[in-house]
């Protein structure tokens, strides 16, 4: 395929039916068009921003309860399917540089249904996921103020976050580089302390060593079953490295960042996740880690706790709140790019597209329903809010991710790709299949672990209106809002 051609194509395939409410054209596209600002050190941050949250930071006591030290298992598979996400997306947006991220690629690829499916489970995936990240704020703040009411830090973190996120965009995205270098030290920090504990000890604390990855029932307590129910907390560590693929409408140069931005990112998650869950595992028992199914306090506290430094403790903490606020950040960032995406497609309102100042307000607003939710159930329910949260946020994501590999098997069969590009995921559309069979296997395990079978109740339900919806909008216009795309 031709690169320019294929992207000519789905150009055309993707511009709404109706530009302009009003009749003109030029103000419309100007009044729902964003800016480009974004530069690739800032691209690079936010989808690194949006990654590492709460699923490194308190998922990690969930999924070492379920495999033990195997647990590292878990997390190199999740691992490799993030990177094979990455390059896939990568490979078509090199491809396609257009606004709409992955959504507009399912369009040309899947077709309408998919699309308009994906979107919105993506949306609701991400507008949950701020209200477990903003949940995990108030368990952090336990750690200092154990009595205060779960729902007042959640109102008041909400409301900078949102006030970050009506900036310009340049300004955006300069505060979410540098809330995620704060991240990157917090995590370098631990590694470093980590190892310095393994190795060599401190005055106060003993060399540890390695001999706790098979104390207390061996390498793998649970067996082969543990390692892959894991697979459920694991996953949701990973959500967020398709967030490169929204960038794409306020990338400066698209074409070369978000390929450059993708292979950074997979390259510091692998390397992130993985150095943690070993340091994690050789310094306290993992008996010790999995013991708070509650998820009251994070194993990176621990870790100066147990080796005697309160005050390192302390700041530590400071530092994951401020890492929770950067995902939180850039979650709201992804939910409101999205709805914005799809008002511009016709998959949503148009007004949601309108901007005011360059910034998409509207879509910011109805975007904030996850920390209106995650304030409701901080107020009712501040035990099991998180977890539940974070269960009906993975159905969506997961959904979502299987809906890419999906487009990325239909974009190679029609002779997608460039031979040779540093992008190009190798192993033809054996990989995408493999992962979308690993993540359609996560999903039905969700329905068998107690913390997460609400999950499917409600994703599934959510999923069957969505294909109701779009059926009632095909019958009643006789075609989705969108054009169908060129498929020669």
């Amino acid at each position: 395929m031709n690169g320019g051609d294929a992207t000519q194509r789905t150009r055309q395939a993707f511009q709404p039916e109706h530009r302009s409410p009003a009749g003109d054209g030029e103000r419309a596209e100007a009044d729902t068009t964003l800016p480009r600002r974004l530069t690739s050190r800032q691209l690079s941050m936010i989808t690194l921003g949006g990654a590492i949250g709460t699923g490194l930071f308190l998922g990690t006591s969930r999924a070492i309860s379920q495999a033990g030290p195997a647990v590292i298992i878990s997390y190199a598979i999740g691992a490799l399917l993030a990177l094979a996400l990455a390059y896939a997306l990568a490979e078509m947006a090199s491809a396609h540089p257009l606004p709409g991220g992955f959504g507009t690629l399912a369009h040309a690829y899947l077709g309408s249904t998919a699309a308009f499916t994906q979107r919105w489970m993506y949306w609701m995936a991400q507008t949950i996921n701020v209200g477990s990240e903003v949940t995990a704020i108030s368990i952090y703040l336990r750690f200092w103020w154990p009595h205060v009411p779960a729902w007042l830090p959640v109102l008041t973190v909400s409301a900078f976050v949102l006030g970050v996120n009506l900036l310009a965009v340049g300004a955006f995205g300069e505060v979410e580089y540098w809330l995620s270098v704060g991240k990157v030290l917090a995590i370098l920090t631990f590694i470093v302390t980590g190892t310095i504990v393994i190795t060599v000890g401190l005055p106060t604390v003993p060399a540890t060593g390695l001999h706790r990855w098979t104390d207390q029932g061996g390498f793998a307590p649970q067996g082969i079953g543990g390692i892959w129910t894991a697979m459920i907390a694991v996953t949701f560590s990973y959500m967020g490295t398709e967030a490169i693929a929204l960038t794409a409408a306020e990338s400066r140069d698209p074409a070369r960042d978000i390929p450059r931005a993708a292979r950074r990112t997979v390259v510091r998650l692998g390397l992130f996740y993985l150095l943690t869950i070993a340091v994690i595992l050789s310094v306290d028992s993992w008996r010790h880690t999995a013991a708070g199914p509650s998820v009251t306090d994070s194993p990176f506290v621990r870790l100066f706790q147990t080796v005697g430094l309160p005050a390192a403790a302390s700041v530590m903490n400071l530092v994951l709140l401020v890492a929770a606020v950067s995902a939180m950040n850039t979650n709201i960032y992804v939910t409101t790019r999205t709805m914005h995406g799809m008002a511009n497609s016709g998959h949503a309102p148009r007004a949601l597209a309108r901007l005011r100042h360059g910034r998409p307000w509207n879509a910011l607003a109805v975007s904030a329903f996850g920390l209106a939710l995650a304030a409701t159930m901080s107020a009712f329910a501040p035990v099991r809010a998180f977890e539940i949260l974070v269960g009906i946020s993975l159905f969506n994501a997961l959904a979502t991710w299987i809906l890419i590999f999906a487009t990325h098997i239909a974009f190679r069969r029609r002779g997608g790709g460039v031979v040779g590009t540093p992008t190009r995921l190798r192993g033809g559309v054996a990989i995408p299949l493999a992962a979308i069979g690993v993540l359609l296997a996560v999903l039905v395990t969700m329905g068998f672990v107690p913390p997460f079978r609400l999950a499917p109740l409600t994703g599934v339900p959510f999923l069957v209106a969505l294909l109701l919806v779009h059926l009632i909008l095909h019958r009643r216009r006789g075609r989705m809002p969108e054009s169908q795309p060129d498929r020669t």
